[in-house]
Formats: C-alpha cells, structure tokens, sequence
C-alpha cells in the first residue's frame, strides 16, 4: 500500500499534467476563436490577456511553490529546475509582447489580429515543448519522490476559468 506521502507527490504529478493540458486548451481555444476576425469583437484580446494571467500564474506558482519544494528535497534537480525557470522567464517575455499585440489589435481590423494568432502559434509551439519537458522530468521526480515532511499548500496556484 501507498503511503500518504508517496500518494502526494503522485497526486501532484496529476495536478502538473492536468494544469498542463488546461493551458493547452486555452491557447488552442484562443488560435481557433472564430470572432477573431471581426473588428467589433474583442473576445480575442480579452481572452488572450487572460490566457497570459493564466499562464504567468502557473508558472510563478512552479517557480515559488512547487519547484522550491523540489530543490529542497532532490536538490540533484537543481540543473533541470534551472532550465524550467530559463523556460519560464522566456516564456514571460512572449507573453508581454502577445499582451501588447492583443491590446492594440483591440478593435482592429484584421491584420492586428493576425498578429496575435502568429505570436500564439510561436507560444503554442515552445508551451509544447516546454511542457513536454517538464512532465519527463519533473513529473516523473514527484512520481519519485517521497517528501520529508508535508508540503505547504498549495504547491500550484489554481487556473482561474
């Protein structure tokens, strides 16, 4: 039988893949939005400014949260880690500028909006592969690994909508 520790760490690996497939819905939603096209409906910006919260969100909570607790009891993914943080600083960098893109394609006509949907594919493309990687390693770590201890709540900060 499990231990409720090891139970833990398996749920939370749950909780990374389906915070995972979440996002990836989102985004997908978001590069499929039929209203995008039409210059009086601002669904798009609206909904790709909360795609960027969303995602931000995620990520400070992996950063803060779950990966502080990682580093404390497998500090041997220290150099993973550090490369899920690189991912995670150039992943805010194209949200910034898809932020900036959604707000001034607010209202427009279609190539601003284009734009958006260019920058998301690029972002959709480097989530994948980001994600992918981070499932392989750190979801099979929390598969692993039998914390010391309890966890502080939560290690992942919830998906708004």
């Amino acid at each position: 039988m499990a231990s409720p520790t090891s139970d833990r760490t398996v749920a939370l690996s749950l909780q990374l893949s389906q915070a995972h497939r979440a996002l990836r819905r989102r985004i997908d939603d978001l590069r499929s939005d039929p209203g995008a096209g039409r210059p009086d409906d601002d669904t798009l910006t609206t909904h790709c400014l909360a795609f960027c919260d969303a995602l931000t969100a995620h990520h400070e909570g992996e950063d803060d949260g779950l990966f502080a607790q990682l580093l404390r009891e497998r500090p041997d993914l220290a150099p993973t880690i550090a490369r899920l943080v690189e991912d995670h600083e150039l992943i805010s960098g194209i949200l910034t500028r898809v932020r900036e893109l959604a707000l001034r394609a607010a209202g427009s006509a279609a190539p601003e909006r284009e734009a958006v949907r260019r920058e998301l594919d690029g972002l959709s493309a480097i989530m994948e592969s980001h994600f992918r990687y981070e499932e392989r390693t750190i979801a099979a770590a929390l598969d692993t690994t039998a914390p010391a201890g309890d966890w502080p709540d939560p290690v992942f900060r919830p998906l708004g909508g």
